[in-house]
């Protein structure tokens, strides 16, 4: 267990000293994420960064662009390279995908497996 569902509200995140760096674990709108809490890139402390949807054309809108799956994705505070919560793959050099692990919740305790 590395927390409670009440330690985690939807829209929050805390991070586990699980493995070398930490893990990240979201809440987001009741569903759990945990992800490496290390940035491929240049080694940055990724979930000390800021969560994000992602910005998509919509030729509907007014300004042609509209945010979707709000806070689904994390940016590294060093240098905003963003990696999705579920996946841990990334649009800037997909090969550099980081590491992700499963989340259960069993009552009110919040298990990663690592």
């Amino acid at each position: 267990m590395v927390a409670t569902v009440d330690e985690i509200p939807p829209g929050s995140s805390k991070v586990v000293p699980i493995g070398r760096h930490g893990v990240g674990v979201y809440n987001v709108g009741g569903t759990f994420y945990a992800i490496a809490n290390y940035c491929p890139h240049e080694g940055g402390p990724l979930c000390a960064g800021r969560t994000r949807g992602r910005t998509v054309v919509d030729e509907s809108v007014p300004g042609d662009s509209v945010m979707v799956r709000d806070n689904e994705f994390i940016y590294c505070p060093w240098h905003q390279w963003g990696f999705e919560l579920a996946t841990g793959t990334t649009a800037v050099k997909p090969e550099w995908s980081i590491r992700t692990y499963p989340v259960r919740v069993v009552g009110d305790d919040v298990l990663v497996t690592a």
